[in-house]
């Protein structure tokens, strides 16, 4: 990691020397940001579907089990 230091030449750390340092990483997370959401929109939406697969699937396995059979017969 590289110090460097803006502004005065006595090595001393000043405000803006911290705000701007704060603005550039604040702009790096920013754009990776930016760049990660749809991949994690993408993710999620997978995600939704094959919960409510799982949930579709084991329903219907349950109610197979559940069912019951009436015969009704005609005389």
């Amino acid at each position: 990691m590289t110090v460097t230091t803006r502004g005065t030449g006595d090595g001393r750390v000043s405000k803006s020397d911290i705000e701007g340092k704060l603005r550039e990483l604040r702009g790096d997370v920013d754009s990776t940001a930016t760049a990660a959401k749809p991949m994690i929109l993408a993710a999620a939406a997978v995600a939704v579907v094959g919960t409510l697969a799982v949930v579709y699937l084991l329903g219907r396995r349950q109610g197979k089990r559940k069912n019951t059979i009436v015969e009704v017969r005609r005389f």
